[in-house]
C-alpha cells in the first residue's frame, strides 16, 4: 500500500485510535454492533479478523467463545491488540495485501473485515485469498464506508470510482477507495462470493446519550454498509468483459 493509504499510516496514532474507536460514536455504538450482530453464534468457531487494529473486535469474539485469530499491517496496532488480549493471544503483523500464505486452504468457519477492504490495492486478489481460506459455505462478514456517504462527503458523481484523501482530527492522512454499490457487487461475485444479507448500518439507540450530535446524523441518512458474504462452492459467472473475451 502507498503511505497513507492503508492500515499502516496509523503507525503513531495507534494509541488515539484505540482509546477513540472504544467509545466512538462510528466504531462502539455503530459498526461494531452490526457487524457482531450479523457474525452470529462464534462459539467454538475458528475466526478471522482480517484487519484487526488494536484487537476491539477479537477482545468480543474471544468473550464470546471463539477461537480468535487476527492480523493487522500496522506493528503499533499489532502491539495494542497484544496487550489487549495477552501475549499468547494469536494475532501478527501482516499486509493484506499479500497472500496468506501462513493460513492452510479451508482452514477458517467464519473471517470479518471491518472498514479496511477500501484500504487495500487490489480488493478481488484479497477477497479471493480470503475465500480460499474459509471453509465451504464459510462466511464473511465485511463492512466499509456506504457508498451513498461517499458520494455525499465527496461530491462529484455518486458513480465515480476513485481515491478520496482526508485529514482526520488526531492529524491522520486517511486515503480510501469509493464507488458505488454495483461495483463492490461485483467484486464479491469476482471472488466467488454470495452475498447473504446486506445491512445498512443504523446508530444504536445508546449513541442518542453518549454521542447526540453523530445520532441524528446516522438516523436520517446513511454512514456505513455491511455485507454477510458466503463462499460459494460453484464456478463464478463469467464477467461481461471475460464473456465479450470468449465472443471474440
Amino acid at each position: 500500500m502507498l503511505p497513507g493509504e492503508g492500515p499502516a499510516a496509523y503507525d503513531g496514532f495507534a494509541r488515539t485510535f484505540a482509546r477513540e474507536a472504544a467509545v466512538s460514536a462510528y466504531n462502539a455504538f455503530y459498526d461494531r454492533p452490526t457487524v457482531l450482530s450479523l457474525l452470529g453464534d462464534v462459539r467454538g468457531r475458528r475466526v478471522l479478523d482480517a484487519g484487526c487494529g488494536p484487537g476491539l473486535y477479537l477482545t468480543e469474539l474471544v468473550a464470546r467463545g471463539a477461537k480468535a485469530i487476527g492480523f493487522d499491517q500496522s506493528a503499533d496496532m499489532v502491539r495494542h491488540a497484544h496487550a489487549r488480549l495477552g501475549p499468547d493471544a494469536e494475532v501478527r503483523q501482516h499486509d493484506l495485501d499479500d497472500p496468506l500464505t501462513w493460513l492452510p486452504d479451508s482452514s477458517i468457519d467464519l473471517a470479518l473485515a471491518t472498514l479496511v477492504i477500501h484500504y487495500v490495492r487490489d480488493r478481488i486478489a484479497t477477497l479471493r485469498e480470503l475465500h480460499r481460506v474459509l471453509r465451504p459455505a464459510g462466511q464473511l462478514v465485511l463492512s466499509t464506508s456506504h457508498p451513498t456517504a461517499d458520494w455525499l462527503a465527496d461530491g462529484g458523481g455518486y458513480f465515480d470510482s476513485r481515491h478520496v484523501e482526508e485529514t482526520w482530527s488526531c492529524g491522520l492522512q486517511h486515503r480510501y477507495w469509493r464507488q458505488p454499490l454495483q461495483r463492490w457487487v461485483e467484486e464479491f461475485t469476482a471472488a466467488s462470493f454470495t452475498i447473504d444479507r446486506l445491512v445498512e448500518h443504523r446508530a444504536a439507540p445508546e449513541m442518542a446519550h453518549h454521542h447526540p450530535r453523530e445520532y441524528a446524523k446516522l438516523s436520517r441518512e446513511p454512514g456505513f454498509i455491511a455485507f454477510r458474504l458466503i463462499k460459494s462452492v460453484l464456478p463464478r459467472p463469467p464477467t461481461g468483459d471475460e464473456q465479450e473475451r470468449h465472443a471474440s
